[in-house]
């Protein structure tokens, strides 16, 4: 087995070569997202991967940090940044909890197809809440597997996987659950939606 650093320092070239799955679930989320930030907005995003959201969002706040437990997703999303000489995005190589991050607050947080991958994600999230600022709002969009209709066959499939390092941790978690945490972690759910068939794009604001 591998710890999920190296599975996706191993993947990140990969990764970052892949098209996206599904472009216009992708560039809703990006349409819905942007309704809800602001331009002096500081932005925090958990799990960048190689930087091409932060890089899209970039335009609509003034500062991001952009955050990912991969080295190597990192050093790509730096040097997208570079290329497209965004100045206003800087890549941190953290975790969502990751004392680091403790000295700086946000006015607002993302995490995209992330939240299913953190095997804290109680703890992360009460972590997250800390760094918003009053009143900062939390956006994610979460892969929801327990709704999949192939789950009976991740279910068995993943774990295997994960044994030959061919996979991360992965939680199958239903909608309704996603939700639980972020409210149980002291967030308020103001705008809830799929954007494809098993994923839940949510807003919730610190309360």
């Amino acid at each position: 087995m591998t710890s999920d650093a190296t599975f996706w320092d191993q993947t990140a070239e990969k990764y970052a070569a892949s098209p996206i799955k599904d472009q216009a679930a992708y560039e809703h989320t990006l349409v819905e997202t942007k309704k809800h930030l602001r331009p002096g907005d500081r932005l925090l995003e958990i799990g960048c991967g190689t930087g091409g959201t932060a890089l899209l969002l970039a335009d609509a706040v003034a500062h991001i940090t952009a955050t990912d437990i991969s080295a190597n997703m990192i050093k790509i999303g730096r040097g997208k940044a570079a290329t497209q000489q965004v100045t206003n995005v800087d890549f941190v190589q953290a975790t969502p909890a990751d004392p680091k991050l403790a000295a700086q607050t946000f006015d607002a947080i993302t995490g995209f197809n992330i939240l299913h991958l953190l095997p804290d994600l109680e703890g992360d999230l009460a972590a997250l809440s800390e760094r918003l600022k009053p009143g900062g709002l939390l956006i994610s969009k979460t892969p929801c597997l327990a709704d999949w209709k192939w789950r009976a066959i991740g279910r068995l499939a993943i774990p295997i996987m994960q044994f030959f390092g061919k996979a991360p941790y992965v939680s199958f978690l239903k909608g309704s659950d996603v939700e639980a945490h972020i409210t149980a972690a002291g967030f308020e759910v103001i705008m809830a939606d799929n954007h494809n068939a098993f994923s839940r794009f949510i807003v919730a604001k610190k309360t």
